[in-house]
C-alpha cells in the first residue's frame, strides 16, 4: 500500500512541473535535440539552481539535500511528462545512485559534490552485446579495462565513466576519467530523438576500483533503482499523452461534433486512464520498496517495469490513432512519445525477460 504525498512532495512536485511548463514546448524541446549538448543547458542550470534537482537525493555530506528516491523519482515523473532532454536520468539517477550503493565514502565525497551542483556528468558502462546481465567490459587483476559498453545513456556528455566489468571477482565497479587514454566513445543513432545513447569502448585503460571486490549486490540495487526510475518516467509521459489525446478531442470536429463526446472514445480514454493509474500505483509501490530496501523489493521493481512499459505502450499507441494523421508529423508531439515508449520498454531489459526474472524464484532480482 503505497503512502500518499507530502506536503512537501506536493510542492516539490508543483514546483518542477512549472518550471517545465515555462521553459519546455515542442520548439523548444526540438532545439534542444539539435543542440550539440543534446540538451537545453541554460533549463538544466534553472532546474539545478531553482529547485536542486541534480542533488535532491543525495546525502548532504555529500553536497546533496538527502531526500530519498522517492523524490527523485517524483522529478523523473515531471521530466518525463515533457519529455525534458536533461542529465538526470543518466547521471543523478544511475550514475549517483550507484556511486552511493558502492559505499565507497572516498569516491562519494570526491565525485558527489559536483554532480549535485549540476557541474559534473557520469555515465554508468554497464550493458554489453548480450544485454544488462552480462557487462561487455572485463578487468584484469590489476584494474585494466577492456572491452566495449553499449547503451550507454549520457556517454557523450560524462565527465567520469562508471564502469561495471567482469572482474576476477565477479563482478566489479571501476572509475574512468571519460577523456583517458584508451577510451573511445561514439553515439549511437536511437528511434527516440530525446535520448543520447552511446557505445563506450576500452582498450587497456586503468580502472579505479570502486566500493567491493564483488559488487555483485550493489548491481542489483541499481538494477532495481534504474527500472523503478524508468517507471516513474514513463507513468509521467504516459500521464502527458492521454491528457494530450483527451484535450485533442475535445476539439476534433467530425460528423458535427466532437469526437471526444461519442461513447465509443470515451469508453477507450477511460481504460486509458486505469492504464495510467494502475502504472503510477506500480510505480509509487515499486520506489517505496527500493526506498525502504524492503524484502520485496525484487517483485515490486520487476512488476514496475512490466507493466508501465506495456502501459506506456498503449497509451502512446492509442493517442496515434485518435489523434489521426496529425500524430506523425514533426511538428506535432505525439510520436515523441510513441518513440519514447517503445525505446524504454526495452531499455535494461524486454518487459518479457522481466517476467521471466518473476517466474525464475531464484533470480537475483
Amino acid at each position: 500500500m503505497t503512502s500518499p504525498l507530502t506536503e512537501e512532495q506536493r510542492d516539490l512536485v508543483e514546483s518542477v512541473r512549472g518550471l517545465l511548463a515555462k521553459h519546455v514546448d515542442t520548439a523548444s524541446r526540438r532545439k534542444a535535440m539539435e543542440a550539440e549538448a543534446g540538451y537545453d543547458e541554460a533549463l538544466w542550470r534553472l532546474l539545478c539552481e531553482q529547485v536542486g534537482v541534480a542533488g535532491i537525493a543525495i546525502p548532504e555530506e555529500f553536497g546533496g539535500f538527502g531526500a530519498s528516491l522517492t523524490e527523485a523519482n517524483l522529478i523523473g515523473e515531471e521530466l518525463g511528462r515533457v519529455l525534458a532532454p536533461t542529465p538526470y536520468f543518466g547521471s543523478v539517477v544511475l550514475g549517483a545512485q550507484l556511486l552511493l550503493a558502492t559505499g565507497d565514502n572516498a569516491a562519494c565525497e570526491r565525485l558527489l559534490p559536483d554532480v549535485a551542483e549540476g557541474t559534473r556528468n557520469l555515465a554508468v558502462c554497464w550493458a554489453g552485446p548480450e544485454g544488462w546481465d552480462t557487462p561487455g567490459v572485463t578487468a584484469d587483476a590489476n584494474g585494466t579495462l577492456n572491452g566495449t559498453a553499449t547503451l550507454v545513456l549520457e556517454a557523450a556528455l560524462a565527465d567520469v565513466l562508471l564502469v561495471i566489468a567482469k572482474s576476477p571477482d565477479g563482478v566489479s565497479v571501476y572509475e574512468v576519467e571519460a577523456n583517458a587514454a584508451g577510451v573511445t566513445r561514439s553515439a549511437i543513432a536511437a528511434m527516440d530523438p530525446t535520448l543520447r545513447l552511446g557505445e563506450v569502448t576500452f582498450a587497456d585503460v586503468a580502472g579505479n576500483r570502486i566500493g567491493e571486490a564483488d559488487a555483485s549486490a550493489t548491481v542489483e540495487r541499481l538494477r532495481a533503482v534504474a527500472v523503478t526510475a524508468l517507471a516513474a518516467e514513463q507513468v509521467g509521459a504516459a500521464d502527458a499523452c492521454l491528457q494530450m489525446t483527451v484535450e485533442y478531442t475535445k476539439s476534433r470536429v467530425q460528423f458535427g461534433r466532437a469526437i471526444g463526446s461519442f461513447q465509443a472514445l470515451k469508453h477507450r480514454m477511460a481504460d486509458l486512464y486505469v492504464l495510467v493509474e494502475a502504472g503510477r500505483s506500480a510505480s509509487l509501490t515499486a520506489t517505496e520498496a527500493v526506498t525502504n530496501e524492503s524484502s520485496d523489493v525484487a517483485k515490486a521493481s520487476a512488476t514496475a517495469k512490466v507493466y508501465c512499459s506495456e502501459a506506456f505502450g498503449t497509451v502512446a499507441a492509442e493517442s496515434i490513432q485518435l489523434h489521426g494523421g496529425i500524430a506523425i508529423t514533426w511538428e506535432h508531439d505525439a510520436h515523441l512519445f510513441f518513440k519514447r515508449a517503445h525505446a524504454t520498454g526495452q531499455l535494461f531489459g524486454s518487459a518479457g525477460s522481466w517476467v521471466k526474472r518473476l517466474e525464475q524464484d531464484d533470480s537475483p532480482v
